[in-house]
């Protein structure tokens, strides 16, 4: 079983929209997973823009793969390189740590990954 960033159990991303590799709503990867879609993030605009102009456009809806479109706030799995690419052009989106998979540390430090760590509101 994957563990994430701190060796702990990893926890869900998210399950609407389901993402994964796996489509477990985990950051689960496998051998299978060129892209390493490791790191949980909550998607901003600043991203999503971002990503289309590297030719990637995740907002638009593709119904024959299953694939709803995202939009800003959304949480995803996202390739470990993307991200990476994000944070040196100023656009990286937030990172659930609890939620991204340790594979992840073999393209990024966990002190960058701590600076943009999602931060919850107290219950």
């Amino acid at each position: 079983m994957d563990k994430n960033v701190f060796g702990e159990t990893l926890i869900p991303c998210s399950m609407e929209p389901l993402t994964g590799f796996l489509r477990d709503g985990c950051c689960n990867s496998n051998d299978n997973d060129d892209g390493m879609h490791t790191i949980c993030v909550e998607l901003t605009t600043d991203f999503l823009e971002f990503s289309s102009s590297c030719g990637n456009d995740l907002t638009t809806p593709l119904p024959d793969f299953g694939f709803p479109g995202l939009k800003p706030g959304d949480h995803w799995c996202l390739c470990a390189s993307r991200w990476k690419e994000a944070f040196e052009a100023g656009k990286a989106p937030l990172v659930v740590l609890e939620a991204t998979n340790e594979k992840t540390l073999d393209i990024i430090p966990l002190d960058i990954l701590v600076k943009y760590a999602l931060k919850k509101a107290p219950n």
